[in-house]
C-alpha cells in the first residue's frame, strides 16, 4: 500500500482543480507533484499561464496560485507497481471538500484517463463541471507537446 505524501496546492482564489490520479515513484520521492522531468505538466503550465518555465517548488507554487490553479490528486492511497496506472488497486480516494469548501473552484480538470474514470467513481456528491485532459504524462507517448497545448488552452478561459 502507497500512501500519497504531498499536500494539495490551492488558495481562497483558486478557480480551477487540476487532478490527477496518484504521484508516481519520483513525485512521491521529491513530496511533490508532477517531478519526473519527462512529464510535461510544467511546461503545459506555463506556456498557458504565460509564466517562465518554473524549476523549483517555490516557483512551482507561486505559478499555479498566482494562476488561480489548483492541483491534487483523486487518490489517498492504493497498492501500485511503480508509477504505472494501469496497476492500481485497492484505492482510497481523497477528500475534495476541503479544497472545494475553501477556494472558488467551479471547474475541474483531470489530467488522464486514470484520474477521469477514479474521479467519477469516488465523488458522485460533487457537483461542479468536470472534463478530462489527456495525460501529461511520458507514458502518453503519442500526444506531442503542441497536441497537449491544443487541448489544455481549454483551461485558460477559467483563469
Amino acid at each position: 500500500m502507497e500512501f500519497h505524501n504531498i499536500k494539495p496546492i490551492y488558495n481562497k482564489d483558486s478557480k480551477i482543480l487540476i487532478l490527477g490520479s496518484f504521484p508516481s515513484v519520483k513525485s512521491r520521492e521529491e513530496e511533490f507533484f508532477y517531478a519526473h522531468p519527462q512529464n510535461r505538466f510544467w511546461k503545459v503550465i506555463s506556456t498557458i499561464t504565460n509564466y517562465p518555465l518554473p524549476k523549483t517548488v517555490k516557483e512551482k507554487k507561486e505559478m499555479l496560485l498566482n494562476s488561480h490553479i489548483a492541483v491534487f490528486d483523486v487518490i489517498e492511497s492504493c497498492d501500485i507497481v511503480g508509477s504505472s496506472d494501469s496497476s492500481i488497486k485497492n484505492v482510497k480516494a481523497n477528500d475534495l471538500k476541503v479544497i472545494i469548501d475553501n477556494s472558488k473552484i467551479k471547474n475541474i480538470f483531470l489530467n488522464g484517463g486514470t484520474a477521469f474514470n477514479l474521479y467519477k467513481k469516488y465523488n458522485k456528491d460533487i457537483d461542479i463541471s468536470y472534463k478530462k485532459l489527456p495525460s501529461t504524462s511520458p507514458a502518453n507517448a503519442r500526444y506531442s507537446l503542441e497536441m497537449l497545448l491544443d487541448e489544455w488552452m481549454e483551461i485558460k478561459k477559467y483563469i
